[in-house]
């Protein structure tokens, strides 16, 4: 923070501190009096940049006040005086429906209609009902993800510093353009294009160079603590994406493709203030570490928002199985049977929710090393009762001279399910809230949306005109990514990726070969018959997108999954072998 303070020509700073486990995550100890409810490294970046902030008269709207953005407040309030500075601080409420969802639940004996509710091409994730059984299960934090609304009404009433809770992580961005260029709430075209601006910069240097497919073509040195982005917004909604001049990292075209695409809702892109319409993106190189991103158009909002539930879901454990070299595939399938067997013959088989063998890697041929030769079986579970966890463990013992590997193992330990469900906006009671420097607190409601249109039915569909593949001449067997950069991410229970090329021609291609079919058979033996593919494409960037549902089980904390934020899935297809044609190898190895 303090960085973007002294080294950024900036209006404003803002900060999305806020994945999805971060509010569960503390609830119990900020309950207990063990924490403060808000995430400690914003108000470290508070305590380090306030001087700069003051003297620069820099505006910050950050989420990182997480469970207590009140606390948070005052505690800044008190920094601002102690250091004799004048600033207005104000914080958002409104985003904890915990009371409301316990009560629910209780009241009704059933939760609010799945984020996924009246969505034809998803399956709910097994066990998704879990959190019915509010005894053994409580839900621990409910948090809906609300707009810029509240943030806007702070800043007009002179608000230098909002700290909201469980925002949605584009809002503080759309709250100060809205405000810095008095939009209307019908101002849709622009509003979309400050949303999709603030989905650029949340995740901070994702879009610098972070997490970037194409880091290969790079020196490793200059990824090393990369500058983080800055958000130029116009007043049509269009922006352009930079950073401080002299950091480390790069804005270019394909950085920003990759940060575009990570965690998308397909072609319509949802926040409570707006529907962000994406098909006809354009983003385009403007100068040296500054892209331009344009042709995002809006439409008004949906009915509902966000719900977050977490509930306390029982225990998980993994148990880590190394094996070295020869024979490795048929040692993990006597290994699984062995076990299976104690575990069966100890009358606990069928009493895990969930008991996964996943192998992890592949021994390299005539292998230059014995590391190199060794792979690891993971024993994954989760149970109610975590005296059930610990007998995979008591298994591999049990036949510990009959096998051929060796064991490290964890404790079983609690995990929290995550339920994302839908809540509507005109019950939403978000206000903001307006400290003053002796201690009292003006609250205004922020109201709702004057009019509401329903989402409809998702975009899913192959390419309109796809070319023979045999068009584009011959072919050479290599990995996709040789050609082809990507991004992936989770929804939810749901992985998004989205993998685009440079040049039409080489997008002719791409749309034709990528579809969902293909898709399909990319993903290989991870497929499953009850996951769900969803595809569309951004012409004017050269990309395609899919979302598939239902491959990260309930999401987050509760996956089974090692790749549990859907990081790596990227990666995984962009490695897969396929028939390219030279010509585009070709052209790739000019670039």
């Amino acid at each position: 923070m303090r960085r973007q303070a002294e080294l950024g020509d900036v209006d404003f700073i803002t900060g999305d501190y806020l994945a999805e486990m971060n509010l569960a995550d503390n609830a119990d100890a900020y309950a207990a009096g063990k924490h403060d409810g808000f995430e400690r490294t914003a108000w470290d970046g508070i305590v380090q940049s306030i001087d700069v902030i003051s003297q620069k008269r820099i505006k910050v709207i950050i989420n990182g006040g997480g469970l207590n953005p009140k606390g948070l407040a005052l505690k800044t309030l008190a920094l601002i005086q102690e250091r004799g500075f004048n600033l207005k601080v104000a914080f958002v409420s409104g985003d904890d429906l915990l009371p409301y969802v316990k009560s629910n639940l209780s009241a009704y004996g059933r939760p609010p209609d799945h984020l996924e509710h009246g969505n034809e091409q998803a399956n709910l994730p097994r066990l998704t009902d879990a959190l019915l059984d509010t005894t053994s299960k409580p839900v621990v934090s409910a948090n809906a993800y609300l707009g810029a609304r509240a943030i806007v009404k702070g800043l007009e009433r002179g608000a230098d510093i909002v700290i909201c809770g469980r925002v949605a992580d584009a809002s503080p961005v759309i709250g100060a353009a809205w405000w810095w260029y008095s939009w209307s709430e019908t101002d849709y075209d622009q509003l979309a294009g400050a949303f999709i601006a603030g989905h650029l910069i949340e995740c901070s240097a994702y879009v610098t160079g972070g997490n970037f497919s194409g880091f290969t073509d790079f020196d490793l040195e200059s990824l090393i603590d990369v500058g983080y982005p800055i958000a130029e917004i116009e007043h049509d909604g269009t922006c352009i994406v930079t950073k401080p001049p002299g950091t480390r990292g790069m804005v270019i075209v394909d950085t920003v493709k990759c940060q575009f695409l990570y965690e998308l809702q397909g072609d319509a892109y949802l926040n409570s203030d707006v529907k962000a319409l994406l098909h006809d993106v354009q983003i385009e190189q403007v100068g040296v570490d500054r892209v331009k991103l344009s042709g995002i158009t809006g439409r008004p909002p949906p009915p509902t928002t966000k719900l977050a539930i977490f509930y306390k879901a029982g225990y998980q454990s993994q148990v880590l199985v190394n094996a070295t070299g020869y024979g490795t595939d048929r040692k993990w399938e006597l290994q699984e049977k062995q076990v299976r067997h104690s575990l069966k013959k100890a009358g606990v088989l069928d009493k895990f929710d969930v008991l996964d063998f996943q192998v992890v890697g592949t021994p390299e041929p005539n292998p230059s090393t014995q590391l190199r030769s060794t792979t690891y079986l993971r024993i994954f579970a989760q149970a109610d009762d975590p005296r059930i966890l610990t007998m995979p463990a008591r298994a591999f013992l049990e036949y510990g001279m009959q096998h051929f590997s060796d064991m490290r193992t964890a404790y079983p330990t609690p995990y929290l399910a995550f339920y994302p469900a839908l809540y509507p906006q005109n019950d939403l009671d978000e206000s903001i809230n307006i400290l003053s420097p002796g201690g009292s607190i003006a609250t205004i409601p922020a109201g709702h949306p004057s009019y509401y249109e329903p989402f409809g039915k998702r975009n899913n569909y192959d390419t309109l005109s796809p070319r023979a593949l045999t068009d584009f001449g011959p072919t050479h067997r290599v990995p996709l990514g040789d050609v082809a950069l990507a991004r992936s991410g989770d929804k939810g229970p749901n992985v998004n990726f989205g993998i685009f090329v440079r040049t039409e021609m080489a997008w002719e291609w791409l749309r034709s070969f990528m579809s969902r079919a293909k898709m399909q058979d990319l993903v290989g033996k991870d497929w499953r018959e009850e996951y769900r593919l969803e595809r569309v494409e951004f012409p004017k960037i050269f990309a395609v997108h899919f979302v598939l549902y239902g491959m990260l089980d309930r999401g987050v904390s509760s996956s089974k999954s090692l790749d549990c934020l859907g990081k790596g899935f990227a990666d995984f297809i962009r490695d897969k072998w396929v028939d390219v044609p030279v010509c585009f190898l070709e052209e790739r190895s000019k670039v």
